[in-house]
């Protein structure tokens, strides 16, 4: 792995999807680990906050195909994986593939359709296909799901169940920008006569092969591993948390941890990258106590308290024959 080219191409990707998106760099840089490290994003946000522009710029500055599934109360399961039609020159029935079949996958306000609808997207999200009448159709390669939701507080809206939140290995918000960023969209609008802005492809086929394939090569000190496997542990005990992190959590900070480690240009991880993404990875995997709702305990706060608490291990990393790397991180 050649951590630099991969750092690079990072930063191209994201000071691309900037040139269109006005949102903080870590909320960027948390999306993009969400899709080196194989799974896929949830944001949420109110209306109007940049959601789906962000996901749509994604798939361009990629290069990869993009599909939009607007999911509405009436939307059937069908009406995302596919169904079978008729075909009178054939004299068969024959799949027609539904929106899913795309390498990047808005799923826009995906709360706002019925539980049964929002399952439908549970076997493509964790294997990469769908089953339709029997017969199963793999989905194309890279397959990511971003998915947005609106706040539950919000009219018209279904939660999403645990075993869907869990398939996400991210959950972020973009949140209203700043005075100066406001001020920056209104000047970037002023100096362009279209609605939406362009963003073009910076990634081909190759790069994002390597985008993908780059954390699997970076090192993990068994420290490190054992910090992870510390903080997600210790949701399973507080008093405020009734459902703590699953295993596959566990499985998802370790994941998320070593795209973000590669994004920075480093061949291994440090508690600084798993400090980066604990939040965004475990605090929508949690399910609090009734107490805990009504004192208004908040979800980012059980996982801050728990990182603030945990011993941090120092980590010495000695790189490789083959590899060049600082003998110390902090």
């Amino acid at each position: 792995m050649d951590a630099t080219a991969v750092r690079a191409q990072c930063t191209a990707l994201l000071e691309e999807v900037s040139r269109a998106v006005v949102v903080d760099d870590e909320v960027l840089r948390t999306v993009l680990a969400g899709f080196q490290a194989g799974g896929h994003v949830l944001l949420e946000d109110a209306p109007g906050t940049g959601k789906t522009l962000t996901a749509r710029c994604f798939a361009t500055a990629l290069g990869l195909s993009y599909s939009r599934v607007q999911f509405t109360p009436d939307l059937l399961p069908s009406d995302v994986t596919g169904t079978h039609v008729y075909e009178e020159t054939e004299g068969d029935f024959e799949f027609q593939p539904g929106p899913v079949f795309a390498n990047v996958v808005l799923a826009d306000e995906i709360n706002r359709a019925s539980p049964k609808t929002q399952a439908a997207l549970l076997e493509a999200m964790e294997e990469g296909q769908v089953t339709v009448d029997g017969e199963t159709h793999p989905l194309p390669e890279p397959f990511f799901v971003i998915a947005t939701q609106n706040p539950v507080e919000q009219e018209g809206t279904f939660p999403l169940p645990e075993a869907q939140k869990d398939r996400f290995v991210v959950k972020t918000s973009l949140g209203f920008p700043g005075m100066e960023g406001e001020l920056e969209l209104i000047d970037r609008r002023a100096s362009r006569t279209s609605q939406t802005p362009a963003v073009e492809p910076v990634c081909d086929d190759a790069d994002v092969r390597q985008l993908r394939a780059a954390p699997e090569a970076v090192h993990v000190e068994d420290d490190v591993r054992r910090y992870i496997a510390t903080l997600t542990r210790a949701t399973r005990s507080d008093e405020r948390v009734d459902g703590g992190v699953s295993p596959r959590g566990t499985q998802r900070l370790f994941e998320a941890a070593r795209a973000v480690a590669v994004g920075n240009g480093r061949e291994y991880v440090t508690p600084e990258d798993v400090k980066f993404v604990a939040e965004s990875v475990l605090a929508h995997r949690l399910v609090l106590t009734a107490d805990a709702r009504v004192d208004g305990v908040e979800k980012a706060d059980v996982v801050a308290d728990i990182t603030e608490e945990t011993q941090v291990p120092t980590v010495n990393y000695t790189a490789p024959a083959s590899a060049t790397a600082p003998n110390r991180a902090d």
